[in-house]
């Protein structure tokens, strides 16, 4: 059915809020006067999954829409039994219209436009509540998103399409969270202080000395007098004990504070680590590894540089400037306000320069993350890189990095080199100043010669701590960068926390309920509805397309990631009461790639029960069918795995990832596609080796060969996240349902291989 009436101008109005322009005049034409557009949606694939643009909206009367490649309109008054059902699964959403006959209409889209989405199945539904009950529902703010048009809640600010990650500049004040690491030495940092006082003061008294040498000593002595040694011995003495006592208080000064900063640095990296250890996967799924380990590294290295050396400077300077001051204003008040006048404009263009360099080194640190990324994609993938002969490609994608991290700093060092000059030009300036004063009151009598070239002295240190006080701004920012990229990892939360009151986890039988359990990755649901009961001892497979949501849900029993919806209990309990640690170490893992780390074989096989005996290892590699090949090795078990395993075979690597979950015996074994990387004889080895292994141990198994899951006592078939089928191998073929054509088809690819290679 279409519609050819024209809105009135308060429709059109409605409409402008909720439609995108391109759209506007077209449905314009479709509106009844006075009828007012809620809600829409852009539909963008077609019945063939190809891009084509449709509509579908809501109106106070009517669901309206145009199909993707169709030109005619098509609506839907507001009756008893229709519904409007929105579900999205792989990357594609579905709104599907329905009525008490069956499908009346279905629309899919991208997930960009599932936001939308939702909100039209939403309105639908108020507006159908309304139209059945009478009462009649006021329709929403007219508050969109003024880029993309979404329809907003009326307390809503930030648009969920629209908005990006905001990189919020770093604050100075961040650093004072660093006081967390440092209040457990606050007894050394208060001995520092003392001690940087002592050696402070120390550095002052040369300068005051130099007043009486001048005055009772060299110009007495160059108008005829003859010099009084004592006083040259005094003055000299003081000199040199001065000296020597400034020497000792700082070396002690520096080696103190030092080591509380090298120390509240290792804190950090440490404190940071663990904490990134407990993030769930979610975290790390968002996060590059070189950027990570640039955070924590060289973030943290700046860090404890900035407290250990140029935090300290600015302090000495503080307290030199402050000492300085109320020196030369006891001396002579007049010529200190002169030495002082420049303070007032170091400390404007400090203040000036001071956002541009702080947001300038933030972007710097996320740059230098950029260029580490691709050193960690590079190297560990070095045979890849070989392999497929992209040595230049790698090469030219790092030489981009670099040069937009060379664009960055320039840009930033436009401002510093300007900067820097201007200070030490004021502090120039200023000593003329204060020569120019000085001779000036030198000839009036109301200074001796002596004060001048104190004063000169104590200016000269005055104006060098200024300029060496300004050079800490630079410092002070990275540190500040680098301290809110790593508060960022402290703050984030885990998406799979431990409870406050955690279950204690005893002897587990190994009883597996899903419980109408439901997951989604953002706006993608990849999980609905699964309900399941795994009893202890039971081998259950797995099986599906890719994509069907096998792995999410192995991923979800071993809490990697928490459940959107329903539960998952072990032995009748909720499994997000256990501490996440105590529960995991009840479960064995096997991945599809397995993971060696640099070591040697015992190493890599006690991973998981580090203080396991010698003969417990070789057990587990027995078992697994390893023992043999370790055998071969030049050291046999203490032989070393270079990273990630490299020297072994894939079946090698499998068979001591199996090991290694075979010697902590847990009460359940979860083996995602476990065999898929081993050739044939290999597989058949490690089948041998689970047929005594499952035994009273429940095993849940994901296998790309179906053949491998024969002796299954269940197998559970998913599609599109949800369970289609389930029962034995020998029930499902004989339903000759989903498994059944899961398993023709393979065999059929399996036999195409075989005539391949005899031909």
């Amino acid at each position: 059915m279409t519609t050819q009436q024209f809105a009135s101008p308060s429709s059109l109005a409605v409409a402008a809020n909720f439609l995108p322009d391109h759209w506007q005049n077209d449905v314009a034409k479709q509106l009844a006067p006075g009828e007012n557009v809620l809600s829409s949606v852009e539909v963008d694939l077609d019945a063939k999954l190809h891009f084509s643009k449709g509509l579908v909206l809501v109106t106070d009367r009517r669901l309206l829409a145009r199909a993707p490649g169709e030109t005619a309109w098509r609506d839907w008054p507001y009756r008893e039994g229709l519904a409007l059902r929105h579900h999205d699964h792989a990357g594609v959403g579905h709104l599907e219209l329905t009525d008490a006959h069956g499908l009346l209409a279905s629309w899919r889209f991208t997930l960009g436009q599932n936001l939308h989405a939702v909100r039209v199945a939403d309105q639908f539904q108020d507006q159908m509540e309304s139209a059945l009950t009478g009462v009649a529902i006021q329709p929403p703010e007219q508050h969109t998103c003024p880029s993309c048009k979404a329809p907003l809640d009326a307390d809503q600010d930030d648009c969920p399409i629209c908005e990006k990650v905001l990189h919020t500049p770093p604050s100075t004040w961040t650093l004072f969270r660093l006081w967390r690491f440092a209040k457990p030495y606050q007894g050394q940092l208060f001995l520092g202080f003392l001690l940087m006082l002592g050696s402070t003061g120390a550095h002052m008294i040369p300068p005051y000395l130099t007043m009486p040498l001048m005055d009772n000593v060299l110009i007495p002595y160059q108008n005829g007098q003859q010099i009084d040694t004592s006083l040259v011995y005094m003055y000299m003495g003081g000199l040199l004990a001065s000296a020597v006592l400034a020497w000792a208080l700082g070396w002690a000064k520096t080696y103190v504070l030092a080591l509380a900063s090298e120390r509240i640095g290792a804190d950090l990296r440490s404190t940071t680590y663990e904490h990134l250890m407990r993030l769930s996967l979610e975290f790390f799924g968002g996060k590059r590894t070189g950027d990570l380990m640039a955070r924590i590294g060289s973030g943290s290295d700046r860090i404890c540089v900035f407290l250990s050396l140029h935090l300290l400077d600015f302090l000495s300077d503080v307290l030199m400037i402050i000492m300085t001051g109320v020196i030369l204003f006891s001396i002579n008040p007049w010529l200190a306000l002169v030495t002082l006048a420049p303070l007032p404009f170091i400390a404007w263009m400090i203040h000036l320069v001071r956002d541009k360099l702080r947001t300038g080194f933030e972007k710097i640190d996320r740059v230098w993350g950029e260029v580490t990324n691709v050193l960690a994609d590079t190297i560990p993938g070095i045979r890849v890189v070989k392999a497929f002969a992209q040595e230049k490609r790698e090469a030219a994608r790092f030489r981009e990095a670099n040069r937009h991290n060379l664009n960055v700093n320039d840009k930033l060092n436009r401002v510093w080199s300007l900067f820097s000059p201007s200070v030490s030009f004021l502090t120039e300036l200023g000593l003329l100043v204060i020569w120019c004063f000085g001779i000036w009151q030198v000839s009036r009598g109301d200074i001796t010669v002596g004060t001048l070239t104190a004063f000169i002295a104590y200016s000269g240190r005055f104006y060098v701590r200024l300029d060496s006080m300004s050079r800490i701004v630079s410092v002070t920012q990275k540190s500040a960068s680098a301290a809110k990229r790593i508060f960022d990892i402290l703050d984030h939360v885990s998406s799979v926390p431990d409870p406050v009151n955690p279950v204690q986890v005893t002897k587990v039988e190994g009883n597996i309920e899903l419980r109408e359990v439901g997951f989604r990755y953002g706006n993608r649901a990849v999980n609905r509805g699964i309900s399941l009961n795994i009893k202890a001892g039971e081998m259950v497979g797995l099986v599906g397309h890719s994509g069907s949501g096998k792995s999410t849900l192995v991923n979800l029993i071993c809490r990697f990631y928490d459940v959107s919806e329903g539960a998952i209990l072990l032995d009748g309990k909720d499994i997000r009461s256990f501490a996440v640690a105590d529960y995991r170490r009840n479960i064995g893992l096997v991945l599809q790639e397995p993971f060696l780390f640099f070591g040697t074989i015992a190493e890599n096989i006690a991973y998981g029960k580090p203080d396991a005996s010698r003969e417990d290892i070789i057990a587990s590699a027995r078992a697994a069918h390893a023992h043999e090949f370790i055998l071969r090795l030049p050291q046999g078990y203490d032989s070393m795995v270079g990273e990630r395993g490299q020297g072994l075979s894939g079946g090698e690597r499998q068979r001591i990832s199996i090991a290694r979950a075979l010697l902590i015996d847990p009460p359940i074994l979860i083996m995602d596609e476990a065999t898929s990387s081993v050739d044939s004889e290999t597989e058949k080895e490690i089948q041998k080796a689970l047929d005594n292994l499952v035994q009273g141990r429940t095993t849940i198994a994901i296998a790309h060969r179906l053949s491998t899951l024969h002796r299954a006592d269940r197998l559970i078939v998913l599609d599109r996240g949800v369970v289609v089928e389930e029962g034995s191998h020998d029930d499902l073929m004989a339903r000759e349902g989903a498994y059944h054509r899961l398993y023709e088809a393979q065999a059929r690819n399996v036999d195409q291989d075989l005539d391949d290679k005899d031909a």
